[in-house]
């Protein structure tokens, strides 16, 4: 799992979450009592905590399964924690390897002919800033 603090950096720089069911997520929230819960991650699921589309916008609406009150928090206040293959897939045709480094696992993309290499003892989290790399390379 990636760190928040990565997670962060990728959201905004302008990834887009569109929740699906496996998913993970911390929320992102201003109060005091409500930012004891946002070191918890919580998981996306039809039966405890389903995506609900309006016309006004994307619920994480919780099922009555959480330890403390909470009904739904909107889209804008959680934060998607991508699972490593939906980091690889998101890098789509720039992905070119997963090497095993003897301390790191190293990404490798190519961006317009140009190879880029992307370090971190943790290969989700190797994934991850190829791809903040890249949404910031098309910005």
């Amino acid at each position: 799992m990636i760190s928040r603090d990565l997670a962060l950096q990728l959201r905004d720089a302008g990834l887009v979450w569109h929740p699906d069911s496996g998913d993970r997520f911390q929320l992102d929230l201003t109060s005091d009592v409500e930012a004891e819960v946002e070191a918890d991650t919580f998981t996306v699921s039809e039966m405890t905590i389903e995506t609900r589309r309006y016309s006004t916008g994307t619920i994480l609406a919780f099922n009555g399964t959480t330890e403390w009150a909470l009904d739904s928090v909107a889209l804008a206040d959680a934060v998607w924690l991508p699972r490593e293959d939906q980091l690889r897939d998101l890098l789509r045709a720039t992905f070119r390897s997963l090497r095993r480094l003897p301390d790191a696992f190293e990404v490798s993309i190519e961006v317009s002919g140009e190879s880029l290499a992307f370090e971190h003892p943790d290969a989700a989290e190797a994934y991850g800033m190829a791809l903040l790399d890249l949404i910031q390379r098309a910005r």
